[in-house]
């Protein structure tokens, strides 16, 4: 089984591809799945979030169409704040979701990818106030199936490496309460798009994950283009199996599917 399940298309702000060409791409690589996720984020100005019900016709059309040669999932990607949990919600339940992905990708509004937030801040104040955002939101809000990019804010520290163990504290607090919760995390393989140094989440969180028994694992390329659809699938598997994980997921209606890595 090979399956993305971490794409944007032109239903989210930041891409400009069509769906369709995701889609040619995918059978084009051999996938067998792929779940469009994309971006919603409500209470930040200028931002244009996914059209649901264009959404989803769209895709229901992309099914019917492609059924006999790969699965279309119905996914989000979620960028959820402590004021924006109620609105989340509602959405949720007004559609039928097959997969969410709950992101961080701003405090207060404030956006990281343009360093907005980070502006100001020490290094230690930005990695640490990132984690408590997410810890904060995950008490409150439960629909969702698996965090995304957990580490992200190594993408954006214009101060470089921030050693793992400075924040491995919150994140094993993360972790539980993701576990207690019935949820997952991510592997996003943008990590090297970016260049990054280690995976995202790092190789240090993913162990902890697993030694704390966590088992809901997705692999998700966070995709803009075909470019990187898939991107280092093959090596990621191999790394997981490595840490000791024997699957990753997939998902229906909201329930995990194990697939053998």
């Amino acid at each position: 089984m090979n399956a993305d399940y971490h794409i944007h298309t032109d239903f989210s702000d930041d891409s400009e591809c069509p769906m369709e060409d995701m889609v040619a791409k995918a059978i084009e690589l051999g996938l067998d799945e792929i779940a469009f996720t994309e971006h919603v984020d409500y209470g930040v100005k200028g931002v244009d979030n996914c059209d649901f019900d264009r959404y989803f016709n769209k895709v229901e059309a992309l099914q019917k169409k492609v059924r006999n040669q790969i699965t279309i999932k119905t996914g989000i990607e979620f960028g959820v704040q402590l004021a924006t949990i109620s609105a989340f919600e509602e959405a949720f339940h007004l559609y039928p979701f097959d997969f969410v992905i709950l992101s961080n990708h701003q405090i207060d509004n404030q956006e990281f990818w343009n360093y907005e937030f980070q502006k100001g801040r020490t290094q230690e104040e930005y990695q640490h106030a990132y984690y408590d955002a997410i810890a904060r939101v995950i008490e409150g809000y439960k629909d969702y199936s698996v965090l995304g990019h957990l580490d992200m804010i190594k993408r954006y520290d214009p101060a470089g490496d921030y050693p793992d163990e400075n924040i491995m504290g919150q994140v094993d607090a993360i972790l539980k309460q993701v576990i207690a919760d019935g949820k997952g995390i991510e592997v996003n393989t943008s990590s090297f798009k970016y260049g990054l140094k280690d995976l995202m989440p790092s190789r240090a969180i993913l162990k902890r994950y697993h030694e704390l028994g966590g088992e809901i694992l997705t692999i998700g390329s966070d995709t803009h283009e075909t470019t990187h659809l898939a991107d280092h699938f093959q090596d990621v598997r191999k790394i997981l199996r490595h840490i000791g994980f024997k699957s990753f997921c997939t998902f229906d209606h909201m329930q995990p599917q194990y697939r053998d890595l």
